[in-house]
Order: C-alpha cells, then sequence, then structure tokens
C-alpha cells in the first residue's frame, strides 16, 4: 500500500501540464459502444478510472489500444450487452455502459454501481429518461435489465445531473424522432461529450445549455476526438498555489470552465492572470475567508470543495461552504482537524475559522477530491510531516500528482509501506 509524505512549508513556484479530464474520458469511452467503426481518442490520461472503464469494456469485446496518450475504441467486437458486477462495482462511472448498449443493441444488463442503492446519489433519474423514451426497466438481482427499441421523448430532468444527462444524450442518438432533455447539466464535459457524439455522426444541439436537442440516426461511424482538459486538476494545482502563497501557473487550461472558482481565488486575496491556455495564480500577501456554496456549472464545483477547505483553513476571518450538490461531501474536514484547522459541520454547511498554521499529521484519504485537500493541507503544515495513507484514491483521478508537485518545489514523494 503506497503514502504520500509532504514536508510543507515551501511555496510552490512554476508551471504544470493539464492532462485530459478523467469526467470527459469516461463518459467518452462508454460512447464508443455506440460507434461502427474505430474511435481514437487524444490526450487521454493515465489514471486507475480510465484502466478500470479499459477493463469492463475490454470485459464486453470492445477492442483497446491505450499507447502514450491515444486510445483506440473499436466496439465490433461486442456481442453481449451485458456489464457484470465485479467489474461495475468498482467505479460508478461504469453505469454510464448501460445507455449505448441499450441504444445500440435494444437490451442490456448493467449492475447498479458499486452495489449502491437508488436513492444515495442516484440513478433514478437516468432510468426515467430511459423510460420516457420507451425502455422497459426491470431490476434483477442487483442489475438494471432494459429493454425496448428507443423513441424520441421529451423528458425534464428533474434534477441537472451530468451523469443522467450524459446517459440519456447517448440513448437519444440512436433513437427513432427526436428527443429535447430539459433542466440538464451544462458542465465543459457535456459539451465535449456532444462534440464527439457528433463527430460519429449524431445530429445534437444545445449540449452545455439547459436545453438539449437530439434527433436520432440510424447508425454512427468513427472518429478523432481531443479530450477537453480538466478543469478540476486545473483548479487543484491552482488552489495548491495559492495556498502555500506561490505563484504557479497551469497549461493547456481554459478559464472559462473555471469562472466561480477563479472568482473566489481573487477574493481570498490571490492575483489571477488568464492568457490562452494559460492560468497563472499568485498569492504573495495574506489571505482572506470566502463564503462558497457549490452549485451545477457554472456555480462553484463540488469536485473543487474539499481543496479550497484546505486553502480556508489558515484564510484570516471565517468562511462558510455549503455543499449544496452531494451528501457527505465533507470527508476531509476529521482528517484536516487533525491537522490543527478549526472547522465545526452543521449538515451540509461548514464553518472554518482560519487558524495561523498547520501542522503535518498520519491522515488518511477516504475519497478522490478529500485526498486532493490533504495532500493541499500538507503542502501548507509549516511543521512536521504529513503522511498521506490510501493514495489509490487520489490516483482515480490525478495522474502521479506528487511527481508533478515536486517540480513545482513541493518537498513531497511517495512511499510503499
Amino acid at each position: 500500500m503506497d503514502k504520500i509524505l509532504i514536508r510543507g512549508g515551501k511555496p510552490l513556484r512554476g508551471a504544470v501540464q493539464v492532462r485530459g479530464a478523467k469526467n470527459a474520458t469516461l463518459p467518452l469511452m462508454a460512447a464508443a459502444i455506440l460507434a461502427e467503426a474505430p474511435c481514437t481518442l487524444h490526450n487521454v490520461p493515465c489514471l486507475h478510472d480510465v484502466f478500470s472503464m479499459d477493463k469492463l469494456l475490454s470485459h464486453m469485446g470492445m477492442s483497446i489500444e491505450f499507447t502514450g496518450r491515444y486510445m483506440t475504441l473499436d466496439a465490433s467486437g461486442i456481442v453481449e450487452p451485458y456489464a457484470p458486477y465485479d467489474l461495475v462495482r468498482k467505479m460508478r462511472a461504469s453505469f454510464f455502459v448501460l445507455g449505448p448498449l441499450l441504444a445500440r443493441f435494444g437490451r442490456a444488463r448493467v449492475s447498479l454501481p458499486g452495489g449502491c442503492a437508488i436513492g444515495t446519489r442516484p440513478v433514478d433519474i437516468h432510468l426515467k429518461g430511459l423510460e420516457a423514451m420507451g425502455a422497459t426497466i426491470t431490476l434483477d438481482e442487483g442489475y438494471v435489465v432494459a429493454e425496448g427499441r428507443l423513441k424520441g421523448a421529451n423528458f425534464a430532468l428533474d434534477f441537472p445531473s451530468v451523469g443522467a444527462t450524459e446517459t440519456l444524450m447517448m440513448a437519444a442518438c440512436r433513437a427513432e424522432g427526436l428527443t429535447r432533455l430539459t433542466n440538464v447539466a451544462r458542465e465543459p464535459e457535456i459539451e465535449d461529450l456532444g462534440k464527439f457524439l457528433n463527430g460519429l455522426g449524431a445530429r445534437i444541439s444545445g449540449a452545455g445549455s439547459d436545453m438539449i436537442t437530439v434527433v436520432g440516426v440510424d447508425a454512427l461511424g468513427g472518429t478523432e476526438h481531443v479530450v477537453v482538459a480538466d478543469r478540476i486538476e486545473a483548479g487543484t494545482f491552482l488552489a495548491a498555489g495559492v495556498a502555500t502563497h506561490g505563484d504557479v501557473t497551469v497549461l493547456n487550461a481554459n478559464a472559462d470552465h473555471l469562472p466561480t472558482f477563479l472568482r473566489k481565488l481573487r477574493e481570498v486575496g490571490a492575483e489571477i492572470e488568464v492568457s490562452g491556455g494559460r492560468i497563472r495564480a499568485r498569492a504573495l500577501n495574506g489571505l482572506h475567508a470566502t463564503d462558497i456554496t457549490t452549485h451545477p456549472f457554472p456555480g462553484f464545483a463540488t469536485d473543487l470543495q474539499a481543496q479550497m477547505m484546505a486553502l480556508l483553513t489558515c484564510a484570516q476571518g471565517t468562511s462558510i461552504i455549503k455543499e449544496n450538490v452531494f451528501e457527505n461531501r465533507f470527508m476531509q474536514v476529521a482528517e484536516l482537524i487533525r491537522m490543527g484547522a478549526d472547522i465545526d459541520l452543521d449538515g451540509n454547511t461548514a464553518i472554518v475559522r482560519g487558524v495561523e498554521r498547520l501542522s503535518g499529521a498520519p491522515v488518511m484519504a477516504s475519497d478522490l477530491r478529500a485526498s486532493a485537500a490533504l495532500v493541499i493541507a500538507g503542502l501548507m503544515a509549516e511543521r512536521g510531516e504529513t503522511a498521506v495513507a490510501r493514495v489509490y484514491h487520489i490516483d482515480r483521478g490525478y495522474e502521479r500528482i506528487e511527481e508533478r508537485l515536486a517540480s513545482l518545489g513541493a518537498d513531497i514523494e511517495r512511499v510503499r509501506e
């Protein structure tokens, strides 16, 4: 089992390249099921979640070649639209295969993700949307069984769920007639999926807005596509630079994908410069408290809430953080308190009172973004060593994060127990 050891107190300085977005790559890989010719993805990140999706799709019969940052996917070998529990349970995004399988084969049997019950981070919006398009949905021993020839429909999502929006977009590509989806997610990864599907020959308009229109087609071909840059990774490196009173530039980033986050960095005292695909964040003076409320895009991203909380633990004043997107998204709080943070929780609200400094401590990662917050806290700690355990969580979404932080001047290393 690996650990990341951090000896903090060093300002981060320099530039770091942002990889392709994990949250874009996974649905793109699933969408390749729809293609009747090979597809090539460029700028693919080397992450555990990508490898898990590769394993699932390969098990189903897809041929995948992944070399460097290029991935070629050929779905011609898929004959059985079945995604078993042993593979789906490892990653929630595996559920993305349901819509494409149903649309292409007229039937699918896909395990509920991670053994999750419909209710917590539910998949019910996915299923309601597919039913609106004519699918018959049943649950059988932990599996979703979907059958039927899909037809266009008007469907309003109960909540602008990113996953449900992507599932229904993919399914509607091969549905008969016109599908109109409203109250959909507007995240940049949605727009990226729409570009990929249109490259296959789909007829999608409105991806990235609150209404998406899809005209179904009989068949989809192949395409080449460059995966959009990972805005969450960009935000994480920028937050780490500001938190350590450093000067960090992220390359291959899009400031339009981080509007609220960059505004909040300015509010805490950072200087932000944007030029083309470069975003520079400097924090040469003291940091100030600010309030944050997470919302779907273009609001403050829930996937950057934990990292921002770590930064605010040493900001002057009291910050209020409200988590409106996911429940149980304050997993990092107990470990930050172990490092000296002053944080109280009240339901979906965290009260963060800035302290003078954090101290290194043994901490344990509990999920992907919480682990990034603990790494940032370790970089901030002015004394002692921080040992972050269970770093397989961070490997799901950050490629060799310790090496890239070290290139910015961090005293950080990965060790095997």
